[in-house]
């Protein structure tokens, strides 16, 4: 199993970049170069052949990370501690992609990345140019500075079919769990599977999906099987599917919730301790690891999951408006099961409340769970468009 080693007494970590991995023909780190110029830090990584490339900042602490294709590491040495950064590690994020984390002493600006192509010295360089903020600063990306960027052209074209996005989705309840029951004695397992599958041949007709479902027919699922379920399938984003119920029959509307910071905080120990460490993050077996290793690793993944959920959410309730009624806030946030895996941006669509007599009424009519369906696939075209093709599993 892939393991993660130091690097300068740093916190390097290493996931399937040793031993077998490295007969793949993947692109290979040969140096790490970090040097502090007069306003900022250059940090260069010295490369076999050009790449694609995603960065962003973290804070609490302070941090830049890069996204990049799965990588092989044949790194000796590296300079860190100079200038702003503080220290460096890198491993597989998940199956495809490789992450750099560069530890910051303070807040940044991150002026510019790009790649260089090779000269009489070098190969091919990723250069990222890092300049310090005051101390009550947020560590950001400057406008300049590209997040996504493709790799330098190959003399000839190369013409490659785009890879199928994964969605996961989940009807609510099912088999012996009936979920909330509707004033007419609609059960919600039944409107949830009816909207899943709508959802399912939307998705699959543009072309665009592969569609994992964690139960296409009446079946009692626990919620950690859920989860597993859209993780075995290679899921990129789950969207489970819901009906509520509220005392008073008046309460009407859509919600969309996404997983509570603290709840995640808890959740990132609770995995840890309770599965024994092991595939927490896309399959990395990290049960030979220091707790500080694994802390930090889940901690990345799901602050990550996290703002992609918020972003997601953020998308549906923009289309929805125009499709459906709404729940006033409609954004909110909870500790639901099956939103808290660290490696997959998850949301929970409440559909409406079975407990309103009109609502109930509309989600057991196919028409109205088509537009509703529809306006949650163009939030996905939305997400996955600004998300970009990199950075699929």
């Amino acid at each position: 199993m892939r393991r993660f080693s130091r690097l300068l007494g740093c916190l390097v970590l290493l996931a399937g970049l040793l031993g077998a991995g490295a007969a793949q023909a993947v692109p290979e780190v040969t140096a790490v170069r970090v040097g502090d110029q007069a306003s900022s830090t250059r940090v260069v990584l010295d490369l076999s052949e050009p790449v694609t490339y995603r960065l962003f900042t973290l804070a609490n602490p302070h941090r830049v990370v890069l996204d990049l294709p799965e990588l092989a590491w044949s790194v000796a040495e590296a300079e860190v501690g100079l200038g702003v950064v503080t220290g460096l590690r890198h491993g597989l994020f998940r199956p495809g992609t490789s992450r750099v984390v560069f530890d910051l002493g303070q807040p940044v600006r991150v002026q510019d990345a790009f790649m260089l192509p090779p000269n009489a010295e070098h190969g091919h360089r990723l250069v990222v140019d890092i300049e310090p903020l005051a101390g009550g600063s947020e560590s950001r990306v400057a406008a300049a500075a590209p997040v996504q960027t493709a790799s330098i052209a190959p003399a000839m074209p190369v013409v490659r079919r785009p890879a199928m996005r994964v969605v996961a989705i989940d009807a609510g309840h099912g088999g012996v769990d009936p979920g909330a029951i509707g004033v007419r004695g609609t059960f919600e397992k039944n409107v949830t599977l009816a909207a899943a599958r709508e959802l399912r041949r939307q998705l699959e007709a543009t072309g665009r999906y592969k569609v994992v479902m964690t139960r296409s027919d009446d079946t009692f699922l626990r919620l950690r099987e859920r989860v597993a379920t859209a993780r075995h399938g290679g899921a990129e984003l789950f969207i489970s599917l819901h009906a509520d119920s509220h005392p008073s029959a008046a309460t009407r509307g859509l919600s969309v919730y996404t997983l509570s910071a603290t709840a995640s905080d808890k959740e990132a120990a609770a995995l840890a301790q309770r599965e024994n460490k092991a595939d927490l993050i896309a399959g990395v077996d990290l049960s030979a690891e220091s707790r500080e290793v694994v802390d930090i690793l889940i901690d990345l993944a799901q602050r990550e999951t996290m703002n992609l959920s918020a972003q997601y959410a953020g998308m549906l309730v923009s289309n929805l408006r125009e499709a459906v009624t709404l729940l006033p806030k409609t954004h909110r946030f909870a500790g639901f099961a099956v939103l808290k895996a660290p490696d997959i941006p998850s949301v929970l669509v409440e559909l409406g409340y079975m407990s309103n007599r009109d609502e109930e009424r509309l989600l057991r009519d196919a028409a109205y769970r088509r537009k509703l369906m529809g306006a949650i696939v163009r939030a996905t075209d939305a997400y996955f468009s600004h998300k970009g093709s990199f950075g699929r599993s």
